[in-house]
């Protein structure tokens, strides 16, 4: 779960590196060998941009009355 600031700006980067990754590995991977890897770094980069929106559209009052 993205906590604050800093931690979004990590995840962000981590979803620009799997992405690059994954358009990397749909040129040079064999097709056996993406299949098997793709739908992994997919779900990954769902699941971290399903928390960067949730961070995002949460309100800084909101974080701060959460300790956040």
């Amino acid at each position: 779960m993205v906590k604050n600031d800093k931690e979004l700006k990590v995840t962000q980067e981590r979803i620009h590196y799997f992405e690059n990754l994954l358009a990397q590995l749909r040129v040079t991977a064999r097709p056996v060998e993406f299949a098997a890897v793709a739908s992994s770094y997919r779900a990954e980069i769902e699941h971290m941009e399903t928390e960067v929106l949730e961070y995002l559209s949460t309100h800084v009052s909101a974080m701060a009355a959460a300790g956040g």
